[in-house]
């Protein structure tokens, strides 16, 4: 194989474990009538919300089968909240991840926002097409981590390995 077609999983053996979070956000735009509806439960499929929630739960624990490269990890706790704009005419994921590990959960969290949205397109797609069959409103759009935050190591012999003591 020619080492510009080599790829590979990095190696964090030695890095420490540490607790990390990271949350991600999303919105997809809706029209007004589709935002009505999910609001007032009349979806076909169900509860788009609760949906979309339990999707964005589930993928942010199957990230490593979707990224080949990405480590499995330790997921500690996932959080995903969905709020429905009117204003915007969006429904927005935010999604939060934390995990004690050797490396960093931005892809779940991001993961956890890009799996909520498309159940939400999934429900809705009827709703949203035009005339021709077309989707004219529907885009999903500013998918990004909004916060990172890796922490200390999580025992003392590690901190000690870390500090040098």
């Amino acid at each position: 194989m020619e080492e510009s077609s080599k790829i590979s999983m990095i190696d964090i053996t030695g890095k420490p474990e540490v607790a990390r979070m990271a949350k991600a956000e999303g919105a997809i735009t809706l029209k007004k009538k589709t935002l009505q509806a999910i609001k007032e439960k009349r979806i076909r499929k169900g509860d788009v919300l609760t949906a979309a929630k339990l999707a964005a739960i589930n993928a942010v624990k199957k990230t490593p089968d979707i990224v080949l490269l990405a480590h499995p990890i330790p997921i500690t706790a996932v959080d995903v909240s969905l709020e429905v704009d009117e204003r915007l005419s969006t429904v927005k994921v935010v999604a939060e991840v934390q995990s004690i590990g050797k490396t960093g959960v931005e892809l779940e969290a991001i993961m956890g926002v890009m799996a909520g949205l498309l159940t939400v397109f999934d429900m809705c797609k009827y709703l949203e097409k035009d005339e021709r069959g077309q989707y004219d409103v529907t885009a999903i759009s500013d998918i990004k981590v909004i916060e990172k935050v890796k922490g200390q190591p999580t025992d003392a012999k590690m901190r000690q390995e870390v500090d040098g003591v």
